[in-house]
């Protein structure tokens, strides 16, 4: 993700890595975002929130060309989970949420990867659950609202 930029690096994976790998850099960014607020950088989540955009319209300039209908589902449900991570951010702007430990992060679920167990983990709130590479498939997703946050 570093080294290529996303909209590249999705097209090298199967859906449910890719899908996984995006939500474990957006747990990640923003945790970032955050420590760049504590630093005394006011524009931390806004800055994010500024690439996240930038990131989802590189996806969807990537739907308005010739690709397979796999990677199209893959992009979509991608773009899809963006989307809403773009309005949690966008809501946590406008809360002006200050830092990770505040529930308006707290209560998202967020991905991230322990470099010590080796292994990806969910969290939301207090709790903790190993991803456990449980998987749909590549499906359509239900839009996220907050009535079904």
């Amino acid at each position: 993700f570093e080294e290529k930029p996303r909209e590249f690096w999705v097209q090298d994976y199967p859906a449910q890595i890719a899908l996984t790998g995006s939500q474990v850099f957006w747990t990640m960014e923003v945790n970032l975002a955050f420590s760049r607020i504590e630093e005394g950088y006011e524009n931390g989540l806004k800055d994010y929130f500024k690439k996240a955009v930038a990131q989802l319209n590189a996806l969807i300039e990537m739907l308005l060309t010739d690709i397979s209908p796999l990677e199209r589902q893959k992009i979509e449900t991608i773009c899809t989970i963006d989307v809403h991570a773009r309005d949690v951010v966008g809501k946590m702007i406008q809360a002006k949420t200050e830092n990770a430990n505040e529930f308006l992060w707290q209560c998202q679920l967020r991905h991230r990867w322990d470099e010590k167990e080796k292994d990806c983990f969910a969290n939301i709130c207090d709790a903790q659950f190993r991803y456990a590479h449980e998987y749909l498939g590549n499906q359509p997703r239900l839009v996220i609202t907050p009535l079904t946050d």
